[in-house]
């Protein structure tokens, strides 16, 4: 049986009503958003004057025009998040995986060693080991930020931000991994380059594998 799923709601300005499932960065809290996700796009909520639905981390983000009818978008989303599994098993929805051959020649990738104390073979190859989970696409367009990092991989971020990290980056910030699709500032640790054009149809919810790439 279904247990309805804890949340608030906010807006956000007068066109974009949020649903916060969450506090944190964890796996559970990413699968409900991208759980309700999944199961809400569809063509109800444009019927109700929704236009885009945005993931997060922790949240569900409903974009809508003037005319949208909130209390109704509320009834929608709101059933949609009492119905909800509670077991993480039955929140996996079928998604595309997408592989991405990495050339691990990133300046930071000694650092990264450095930092667990291991070699940067050792870093490739537990950051070649798990199948990720794309939790949200954000800070640019095509942009996944990726839960399911070793552990021992988790690096701060550079203390200076670079002012240009070239498009198809490998980075990990902190406990997540991602992939730079335009060059743009940035300040996580720079593991690799891949074809930056294969993050195009990457979408929430699906998963990322990456391979070394010998090039």
């Amino acid at each position: 049986m279904a247990t309805a799923k804890a949340f608030k709601t906010y807006f956000l300005g007068d066109a974009c009503l949020c649903w916060q499932l969450g506090e944190k960065i964890d796996r559970l809290t990413s699968l409900q958003v991208l759980y309700a996700y999944r199961q809400l796009k569809n063509p109800e909520l444009a019927r109700l004057g929704v236009h885009d639905l945005v993931p997060s981390y922790t949240a569900l983000a409903a974009h809508a025009g003037p005319l949208c009818d909130w209390d109704a978008v509320r009834s929608v989303v709101n059933a949609c998040l009492a119905a909800m599994p509670a077991a993480e098993a039955k929140l996996l929805v079928r998604s595309a995986r997408h592989v991405l051959p990495v050339v691990y020649n990133g300046e930071d990738l000694q650092r990264v060693a450095d930092h667990a104390r291991i070699t940067p073979d050792e870093v490739v190859r537990r950051h070649t080991t798990p199948e990720y989970l794309v939790a949200m696409i954000g800070f640019r367009p095509h942009f996944p930020y990726l839960l399911g990092l070793d552990s021992s991989l988790v690096t701060p971020r550079l203390d200076s931000p670079r002012t240009a990290v070239p498009a198809g980056s490998v980075a990990i910030g902190g406990e997540q991994t991602g992939v730079y699709p335009q060059t743009s500032p940035g300040g996580w640790n720079i593991l690799g380059m891949t074809r930056p054009e294969l993050l195009y149809p990457i979408e929430p919810g699906d998963t990322v594998l990456f391979t070394r790439d010998g090039a």
